[in-house]
Parts: C-alpha cells; sequence; structure tokens
C-alpha cells in the first residue's frame, strides 16, 4: 500500500480522531489530513509539479509537514525534509543537493497552494520514490538517502506487519521525538497512520516538557537517545505522575549500563536500545526491554527480516567476536543515494548496505559496536575505537556519560582523551581513576592519556554526540 493510499485508507477508518497536535494545540484529523493534502496536491499539480520531482520542506515539523508530505506523495514527487535545527550554511547544503522543483518554508506558502478538486490516484508503483532523507550534513557534503514505495512498506511490515489500529478504541498516544525531516520520522509515517496513532509535537524537545508531556496524556512507549534519557533522569521526576510510561526505545548508540539501570529503575521499566541508520531506513538491531546487562551493553540482535554480518576490508565475512565493518541487509535500505551514483555504488553492494561502522557479533549474536571507521585513532602503531573504550567506562560510578576523541601528540601520533560529566560534579573521578577502572578490561594502548570534565557531551542536530566539535576542541585543524 502506497503512502497516499495509506492517507486515504487511514482517514476512512479513523476519521474525527486526531492524528497529530501541534506544539500550540491546533489539532489535525485523520480526515483532515486527507482533505488537506488533496487541495495541497491540486495546487502542487496546478504549479506543475509531478512524479519525480522534488518537494523541498523547509518547514517546521508540525502538522503543516505532514499536510505537505502526503501532498507530495499524492502527486507523484519526492519530499526532501530539511532539518530547521541545522545551521544555515547547512540547511543550503541539503537545498542545493537536492535541487527541489518546489520549495516550502511556511505553514502560508503550504496553503496557498491548496486548490478545490481531487488528484487523480496514482497506479501501483513500488519503484516510485517517496521521500528523500538526509544524512547528517555536519561533517562534508550531506547525502540524501532515497526511499521508494517498496521500502516504506517494508519499514511498515517490520513495525506493525499488515496491522490497522481499531477505530473504536481510545488511540495511541505517541510524541514525537524527532524533527520530521529525520529518517525516524519520514520512513514510519505509514505505521503511524495505520495504527491510528494520536502523535504530540514539542516545539523544541526539553526534558521538563517531555515529562509533563508523557505524564498528561499518558504515554506508555517513548522514543529517545541516551543523552536524552540522562537529562530526563536530572529531572525532579516525582514531580510527574509516570506510571503510564511502561517502555523506552533508546537510539542512535549503545547506552551506558549505568544508564540503563538508572532509566528501569526511575522512569520505566522496559528499556530497548536500537542501533539503525539513515541509509537503513532506520532499521537495525535491538536488544530487548528486559534484556540481561550482557545484552544491554550491546546493541542487540537484528530485527525480523534484518541480516546483519561484520566483514573484513575485503568483505569476507568474519567469524563471531572478530572485529569489522558492519553489512546490513534488509528490504528496508535505502534505493540509493541521490544523483551520486559514485557514493552509491561504495555503500550498496550485491544488496547490502556498507554502514562505516565498526563492531563484532558475539556468541549470542549480539552486536557490539566500536564506533565509526573515520573515527578510529592511531596510538603509537594500534588501532583504538572511542567506542570501546567508552563501553568499558560507561559503567565506572563516578561517569555519567563520556566519549572518546583523539588529541595530537608528537611522540605517539595521537592518544586517546576522555571528556567525561561526572555523576557528581563536585567530586569528579580522576584520570588515575578512570585508567584503572580500565586497565583489568583493554589493552594498555587503548586506555585514555588525557581528561576532560564538561557540564554536557554536544549533540548534533539529529541529537546524535558531535564528535566532531570534541575533537575539534582538542585539535583545531580538524
Amino acid at each position: 500500500m502506497t503512502l497516499a493510499v495509506t492517507v486515504r485508507a487511514a482517514a476512512e477508518r479513523f476519521g474525527p480522531r486526531t492524528a497529530f497536535v501541534d506544539p500550540d494545540g491546533t489539532r489535525l484529523s485523520y480526515a483532515d489530513l486527507d482533505a488537506r493534502s488533496d487541495a495541497v496536491a491540486a495546487g502542487l499539480r496546478h504549479a506543475g509539479v509531478g512524479p519525480g520531482d522534488v518537494v523541498l520542506l523547509r518547514l517546521p515539523s508540525d502538522s503543516t509537514y505532514v499536510i505537505a508530505y502526503a501532498a507530495a506523495a499524492k502527486v507523484g514527487a519526492i519530499a526532501a525534509g530539511v532539518n530547521p535545527r541545522l545551521a544555515e550554511p547547512e540547511q543550503e547544503a541539503v537545498a542545493a543537493v537536492a535541487d527541489g522543483a518546489l520549495t516550502l518554508t511556511s505553514a502560508e506558502e503550504v496553503a496557498e497552494l491548496s486548490r478545490p478538486g481531487a488528484v487523480e490516484p496514482l497506479a501501483d508503483d513500488p519503484e516510485r520514490a517517496v521521500a528523500l532523507v538526509f544524512t547528517s550534513g555536519t561533517t562534508g557534503q550531506p547525502k540524501g538517502a532515497v526511499f521508494r514505495e517498496r521500502q516504506m512498506a517494508a519499514v511498515t511490515r517490520i513495525d506493525v506487519a499488515d496491522a490497522w489500529g481499531d477505530p473504536d478504541t481510545s488511540p495511541t498516544p505517541m510524541l514525537a521525538s524527532t524533527q520530521f525531516a529525520h529518517v525516524g520520522f519520514m520512513t514510519k509515517l505509514p505505521w503511524y497512520l495505520r495504527l491510528g496513532t494520536t502523535t504530540h509535537v514539542l516545539s523544541r524537545w526539553r526534558a521538563a516538557d517531555t515529562l509533563a508531556c508523557v505524564a498528561e496524556h499518558r504515554i506508555a512507549t517513548l522514543g529517545a537517545v541516551a543523552p536524552q534519557v540522562a537529562l530526563l533522569l536530572r529531572e525532579d521526576l516525582d514531580a510527574y505522575d509516570l506510571s503510564s510510561l511502561q517502555a523506552l526505545i533508546v537510539g542512535a548508540a549503545p547506552s551506558p549500563l549505568a544508564l540503563v539501570r538508572q532509566a528501569r529503575a526511575r522512569l520505566a521499566p522496559g528499556y530497548s536500545i536500537r542501533y539503525s541508520s539513515t541509509e537503513s531506513g532506520g532499521c537495525g538491531t535491538g536488544t530487548a526491554f528486559d534484556a540481561d546487562d550482557e545484552q544491554q551493553a550491546t546493541v542487540g540482535t537484528p530485527r525480523g527480516g534484518i541480516e546483519v554480518t561484520v566483514r573484513d576490508d575485503a568483505g569476507t565475512v568474519l567469524t563471531d567476536g572478530e572485529m569489522g565493518e558492519v553489512w546490513l541487509r534488509s528490504p528496508t535500505v535505502m534505493a540509493e543515494y541521490w544523483r551520486d551514483p559514485d557514493a552509491t555504488a561504495a555503500a550498496l553492494v550485491d544488496g547490502w548496505l556498507r554502514t562505516g561502522d565498526l563492531g563484532a557479533i558475539d556468541a549470542r549474536g549480539n552486536l557490539r559496536l566500536a564506533g565509526r571507521q573515520k573515527e578510529m585513532y592511531i596510538r603509537g602503531g594500534y588501532n583504538v575505537h572511542p567506542m570501546e573504550v567508552e563501553a568499558a567506562l560507561a559503567d565506572h560510578p563516578g561517569v555519567a556519560e563520556v566519549a572518546v576523541v583523539p588529541r595530537p601528540d608528537d611522540v605517539m601520533g595521537e592518544v586517546g582523551v576522555a571528556v567525561i560529566v561526572p555523576t557528581d560534579p563536585g567530586q569528579p573521578p580522576t584520570l588515575e581513576d578512570l585508567r584503572a577502572h580500565l586497565a583489568p578490561r583493554l589493552a594498555r594502548y587503548k586506555l585514555p592519556e588525557a581528561m576532560r570534565v564538561v557540564d554536557a557531551l554536544p549533540l548534533t542536530a539529529m541529537q546524535k554526540l558531535d564528535r566532531r566539535a570534541l575533537a575539534a576542541q582538542e585539535d583545531p585543524r580538524r
């Protein structure tokens, strides 16, 4: 079922039910989403926008964005979102790569497109491109991952199979945890629509506002990244009724064990760590909600219909426990990079996605990440993978959050710097404490040789750890 057909079917099934609640309280029903996207689609068609054209959405993450996205799908155009949290030069870089036939920048512009009349439904075509989702523009030229109808349908099958929500029961309340330009929304909108959820949108993610929304709307499952969970735990949780919250789905990177334990004790009993990427369609691996400590130190096992292997530089599959590049195969993986055949050929090999992430698969089939290939640094001729060191530091009682980045060294070439957010800012651990904690677990060359204490780790616009910013503080040439 295409995105356009899903919008119409959801309207027929759920009608007046609220689909989205904007930050100002404005509500958009399923019926209105269908009717208003029909009107905007008619305007797009009148403006000459049709199959294969790119509609650039430089819009806030609210109901207008969803209307424009659905309208583009109804005329066969490709919706490309621009994350408003990117800096202006980064946004311009995304816009240049997308090269849109039409750019929408405000709710007024979307409303002005509206015209009476219905748009003739498109023929079912699984190869029709629907969404263009950009990788982070903070490091080098952004790349646009193309998702066709078949990938969108595959994402929906992984999440909800062929299920539809019940129109006669109360809708499942959800909180939008990412900007709508993110893969977590762009490829997963169809399953929100199929389930008949009511999604609440915050103008900007803040811990206190998130907790208030959970309490007010009785949200049961909350999506986040590990730094956001850490911020939630710093709030006065007793000030909110969080009894509805049963599960956290935490993506982007592994979670420190100490964080998992605290979150389970104080926020929600279920905690699932997820690993995926823009190119994989937002689908990859995950831990069980009640996973033991051994699994929670990993990013879990492949989800249904997904295959994961670890390979050497020649593409040979490695045995369990050996470190190499993570390759992933799934029907949800992007079709290509937008107008970039060379990058596409490098990333997609015989149906497999080369993720660029380093990891190993343990005896239980869990994937253990060691970081990105480009994040690796070389100390005295030995390769060091920051995420491996971070994972070993994560259960130090004095460490709330940690990142390991390289610093130039005249003798060793590069050495590691542990940048930490201490559990107790008044009594942070010393470098000697950290090295003593790591010594029984890691080779000596992997131990950090400097430490820096910060109030918070920097995040990218995608709410991921901004390693580039941290590394630049150690080496301005980066």
